[in-house]
């Protein structure tokens, strides 16, 4: 999602992946969120690749230096600390999908490093809920499941019901 909102600032993205129909969105929702006063934290670096494989040659860089050829696949060093200090004082996380192409080592760290933040501030009192199957398949990998809030694998269902929308099944179920 992440290169998504880059490239609608102008950024060089490589072969990231981008949802080119969704720019506008991603402008919008920026211009949204300084009018609301609401910081909106972006990864400031970024782990990329020369393919997607496991066994990609990688490098690091700035989030707006991603070269012709080369994609992202994680959040950086720099970025993870950003998203830990973020996470240190907060009450409440959802968090939805992971950092990174968790699924290869080489990418995990950074869904590893804010799984494992998330697991050291629930016992300080935050409420932590993992929504969606990549993010539960993500915590588990960081072996930290049992240390969240709540754990549910309806993602999207899960975020339309944070929402207040109604649920068809829950809707169904309403009606009996």
């Amino acid at each position: 999602m992440v290169f998504t909102f880059y490239k609608a600032r102008g950024y060089s993205v490589g072969s990231s992946l981008v949802e080119e129909e969704q720019l506008d969105l991603a402008t919008k929702l920026e211009a949204l969120a300084k009018e609301k006063g609401v910081e909106l934290l972006l990864p400031t670096d970024v782990v990329i690749a020369d393919k997607f494989a496991p066994d990609a040659n990688t490098q690091i860089v700035a989030a707006d230096a991603i070269p012709d050829g080369w994609m992202g696949l994680d959040i950086g060093p720099d970025s993870i600390k950003l998203f830990q200090d973020a996470l240190a004082d907060t009450k409440t996380v959802v968090w939805n999908g992971p950092m990174g192409v968790f699924e290869f080592d080489a990418f995990a760290k950074g869904t590893i490093a804010i799984a494992d933040t998330l697991a050291e501030i629930t016992p300080k009192g935050a409420i932590t809920i993992i929504g969606g199957g990549d993010s539960v398949a993500a915590v588990e990998k960081a072996g930290v499941a049992s240390k969240m809030s709540h754990i549910s694998t309806g993602g999207g269902a899960s975020l339309e019901l944070l929402e207040g929308r109604v649920l068809p099944g829950v809707a169904a179920l309403d009606e009996k």
